[in-house]
């Protein structure tokens, strides 16, 4: 499960995604270059071989560590696209394209929201989207954005001009809804958070409300239960059963004809993290992580952090709070600078995960920490498979 959302005005367009999966799958920042490609040349997605087009943009993305699609991402032409996996029934079909591996073609294909959504329904006609992978997408530029909402190989688009809308889950056009698995929606928390998101959205002007939304509780901290977590606010925590997803990274772009600026975590808990500027000309360096923890990459660097105020976070110092609100402030206005006050606000903050810390969650959630550590350290419960 994944938030998205937009908010279309005159002035400009935010999009902006929280990326919910498995808590240790890390995410990577990457930088795509433009590239040419030869005729006949051919390109090796997640899980199949496809053919390359002539011409590919040049992009920035957010994506798993082991995928080759992205959750999210933009282009130099200022397009943004982001994904969110919805439930819905609909007869099994041969593997095809993951959202993903989606998300990522409309990028490098794509000179504009249109056009993009365009690549994407091309090719879900020809490849599908998987053996029951059935997704929303919501893509924007300067001007306006687009919603795409796919189950099976049947598909429905509606235009946004201005306004907001998000996706969360579950099929959200007329079209599509009557083939919602309602029972996984209504565990998922999939209505309430969208509700709660198009809400919250008609008062989002900027990267910081933007910001603010993504961190949002639904109120002053995560409530659980054992059943989905923390799964009833667009700032997801996982610890349930069947329900189980966790806000792995998060995304926002602000559109604009008089330029684009884009704004990503590269870590997962928005709530507790930083947005850094991204731009597409300064490729920035966060590591290489995998399923497993390291020392080096900031994905799992601040999850050390994260994993440790999990445990109790009422016991968080309240500087904390203090200094992170400053420095994210101080991020938005001096976007320039603003990687290197991130990575320094994460070196001053990174060895409270070394103080030991009395665990107060029930102990059914901390079973459930239990379970996703050992797999971690194992490098195990990972979607790998071979592709085609």
């Amino acid at each position: 499960m994944s938030d998205v959302f937009v908010a279309v005005s005159p002035e400009r367009v935010i999009f902006a995604k929280n990326c919910d999966r498995d808590p240790n799958e890390a995410q990577v920042l990457g930088w795509i270059a433009a590239r040419e490609h030869a005729p006949g040349t051919t390109l090796r997605c997640t899980w199949r071989v496809i053919p390359q087009v002539r011409r590919t943009h040049a992009l920035m993305l957010s994506r798993p560590f082991w995928m080759w699609g992205a959750e999210m991402g933009a282009n130099e032409h200022g397009v943004a696209i982001g994904n969110a996996a919805v439930v819905a029934r609909a007869r099994p079909g041969p593997d095809g394209l993951p959202g993903a591996d989606l998300v990522r073609l409309g990028l490098e294909r794509g000179a504009s929201a249109a056009q993009a959504l365009e690549v994407i329904a091309a090719l879900l006609a020809e490849y599908g989207q998987g053996a029951d992978e059935h997704n929303s997408f919501l893509l924007a530029d300067r001007r306006e954005a687009w919603l795409l909402e796919c189950v099976g190989r049947d598909s429905a688009r509606e235009r946004i001009a201005s306004g907001v809308r998000a996706i969360a889950g579950t099929p959200a056009l007329p079209a599509l809804m009557p083939r919602s698995r309602r029972l996984q929606a209504w565990i998922t928390g999939a209505g309430a958070r969208r509700a709660r998101i198009e809400t919250l959205a008609a008062g989002v002007g900027d990267a910081a409300t933007a910001a603010a939304l993504l961190s949002d509780h639904g109120g002053a901290a995560p409530r659980y239960n054992r059943c989905s977590g923390a799964l009833h606010a667009p700032c997801v925590h996982a610890g349930g059963w069947p329900a189980a997803s966790q806000t792995t990274a998060s995304w926002i772009s602000e559109l604009a004809e008089g330029g684009d600026r884009h704004w990503a975590t590269g870590t997962a808990a928005p709530c507790l993290t930083l947005f850094r500027p991204l731009a597409l000309r300064r490729v920035r360096n966060g590591g290489h992580p995998t399923g497993s923890p390291d020392l080096d990459s900031l994905w799992w660097r601040f999850e050390r952090l994260h994993r440790h105020v999990l445990r109790d976070r009422g016991a968080l110092p309240p500087s904390f709070h203090a200094d992170r609100a400053r420095t994210q402030r101080a991020i938005f206005d001096d976007p320039v600078a603003g990687w290197d006050i991130a990575e320094d606000w994460l070196a001053r903050w990174e060895a409270l995960a070394g103080t030991p810390r009395a665990d107060s969650r029930p102990r059914w959630l901390r079973h459930y920490w239990d379970r996703i550590e050992a797999q971690a350290v194992h490098g195990s419960a990972l979607p790998w498979r071979e592709a085609t």
